[in-house]
């Protein structure tokens, strides 16, 4: 015989789990103290051959991994060089960082000033081409690309959505421009004559490519575009990618 007891429990276990509904109408509770600052930067890394985590016997080795790859730091899931990415930029910011040299300092930017510093008038070019700073240290100009990863075999099909921040730096500062040059020499015809569409409304594709030069070899990225993006979904989760981003400058 059934106690009372035994009921309870068992329509304990039958309660039915609650409605997305209930998730959507409570969207973003319980993060109201989560500043940027406390969120851990879902980086896009190009892995190169002296990445730890493409050697083998590395202790940062993740499974899978090659020189080539592009390796979310935060997801940790791989994405291979040669057969690209899919991706919409949401968002772009241009900043300069005050680093020390390998082995020494904090293993991360002393200082970062924004594009409207100066920072690099106080620089001279060292025989590598750095600019150096008088206390020594160099300042390193990076192009911060927010991009939402599109991973799906058509925009019409099943895919995945994650966010993303590319880096782009050094030699591939010249890809940061380039890509920047291509999003914004887009035109379309509207009702009040041409204008210059949102840089999340088309998608590009990047690829890893080898580099060679004064006798060493590097992975770049190699950056074409796909064309506007046609799902509704993606559009809007890539706008509203954007405005979290425009609203913390």
């Amino acid at each position: 015989m059934e106690t009372s007891n035994e009921k309870q429990v068992a329509v304990k276990k039958a309660a039915p789990l609650p409605s997305t509904t209930l998730f959507e109408s409570d969207a973003q509770a319980g993060f109201e103290n989560v500043k940027s600052e406390s969120l851990a930067l879902p980086i896009l890394k190009l892995l190169q051959n002296g990445s730890g985590e493409a050697q083998k016997r590395n202790e940062a080795y993740v499974e899978g991994a090659e020189p080539g790859m592009l390796y979310n730091i935060v997801t940790k899931k791989l994405y291979d060089g040669n057969k690209g990415i899919d991706v919409i930029p949401c968002h772009y910011k241009l900043e300069y960082q005050e680093w020390s040299d390998f082995g020494t300092g904090l293993k991360k930017p002393e200082q970062i000033y924004s594009d409207s510093s100066d920072i690099l008038s106080k620089t001279t070019k060292d025989q590598m081409g750095k600019d150096r700073l008088p206390n020594g240290n160099y300042i390193l100009t990076v192009g911060n690309h927010f991009v939402l990863v599109i991973d799906g075999s058509s925009m019409e099909n099943a895919f995945t959505i994650e966010t993303a921040l590319i880096l782009m730096s050094s030699s591939q500062g010249k890809i940061s421009k380039k890509w920047n040059s291509m999003m914004m020499s887009i035109t379309l015809d509207g009702q009040k004559g041409p204008y210059t569409p949102p840089s999340f409304s088309h998608m590009y594709k990047i690829k890893s490519v080898l580099n060679s030069g004064k006798g060493n070899q590097w992975y770049g990225y190699n950056v074409t575009k796909v064309g506007p993006v046609t799902n509704a979904t993606i559009y809007e989760r890539a706008k509203q990618f954007y405005q979290s981003l425009a609203n913390h400058k």
